[in-house]
């Protein structure tokens, strides 16, 4: 309270007060994000699924989001992360705002798969958090450092690529064939020999351990020369 210029006394206005106004407009309400928590354990490691399930729904509830969607997938380190999907499908149909995981390693197969999805959803205008490495593509620094990932991504593709390369050439120094082996053109003859004896292409195939348009295309081709 102080003595005004009127000598009557008045408030101090309090500058911890908050408005509902801003620059004279009314102040809108923060918009209430719906998360996809996406939690991934391998077979052998899967009793750590509920700490990162619960990481999760911590982080969610003090950022302030709601939890529209909560995948558990179990899985080895080179599997393919068939659960994922509901949680992309999620994003494509706008049934969520963010995905939230506990490691980038959970999310992504490789910097290749992990720069793809993390496009994907930046295209659809879905936010991506990953709680262990602090990455948070909602703000602009998260999507700046994200842009880092594009060269780590061109930077792996070309070291398989070299090895790829060096592979095939150490192949051939060696004198190995290249290529799918031709197991159907060097049976060929048996091929003929046994669909003579009225054996069905079907039982050839099975016998011989070949597909069945293999065997089909050789007694084609048989056919033609005569």
């Amino acid at each position: 309270m102080w003595i005004g210029p009127f000598g009557m006394a008045e408030k101090r206005a309090s500058h911890t007060t908050k408005s509902d106004r801003v620059f004279g407009q009314a102040r809108k309400p923060a918009k209430m994000f719906r998360a996809g928590l996406y939690a991934r354990v391998s077979t052998n490691d899967q009793q750590t699924i509920p700490l990162q399930i619960r990481a999760l729904r911590e982080y969610a509830a003090r950022r302030g989001w709601t939890i529209a969607l909560q995948v558990k997938e179990v899985g080895s380190g080179t599997s393919q992360r068939e659960l994922r999907e509901r949680v992309l499908d999620a994003a494509r149909r706008r049934d969520i705002d963010v995905v939230l995981v506990w490691r980038l390693d959970r999310w992504g197969r490789s910097v290749t798969d992990l720069l793809a999805t993390l496009q994907e959803l930046e295209h659809l205008g879905v936010g991506f958090v990953s709680l262990t490495e602090a990455l948070d593509l909602t703000t602009p620094a998260g999507r700046a450092m994200a842009g880092l990932l594009a060269v780590f991504a061109a930077f792996e593709r070309e070291i398989l690529g070299e090895r790829v390369r060096a592979g095939l050439a150490h192949a051939r120094q060696n004198g190995q064939r290249l290529g799918r082996p031709v197991t159907a053109a060097l049976k060929a003859a048996e091929i003929r020999k046994l669909y003579r004896a009225g054996i069905s292409r079907a039982e050839i195939a099975r016998r011989l351990q070949i597909g069945r348009t293999s065997v089909r295309r050789i007694l084609a081709a048989g056919s033609t020369k005569k």
